[in-house]
């Protein structure tokens, strides 16, 4: 797969990337699940559940990503001198933290 010259990217091996793409189908089916409720009409609190479910998963995931983005992107950047990337983690993270 070719890469553009506009936009970063981070090479993944095989497993990882699996494991990634396996947790976003699962919340996938967890929204579609959500959206057959509303269309059901389910009780609020039933639905509430659910979409509390999917923040956690979604917030799991992030948290996931961003532990390996630690160890891997922003360590071998800081190694080398450039703390481009802290000031870059330091901006997510206040995002994150909203």
């Amino acid at each position: 797969m070719e890469h553009c010259e506009c936009c970063k990217h981070t090479e993944r091996c095989d497993e990882e990337k699996k494991s990634m793409l396996l947790h976003l189908k699962r919340i996938e089916g967890q929204v579609r699940g959500v959206e057959n409720m509303v269309e059901t009409n389910r009780y609020c609190i039933d639905i509430l559940n659910q979409v509390s479910a999917i923040e956690n998963s979604l917030k799991s995931f992030s948290q996931s990503l961003l532990e390996r983005h630690v160890k891997t992107c922003v360590y071998d950047e800081v190694r080398t001198g450039n703390d481009e990337k802290l000031d870059e983690l330091c901006s997510v993270l206040k995002k994150m933290m909203r």
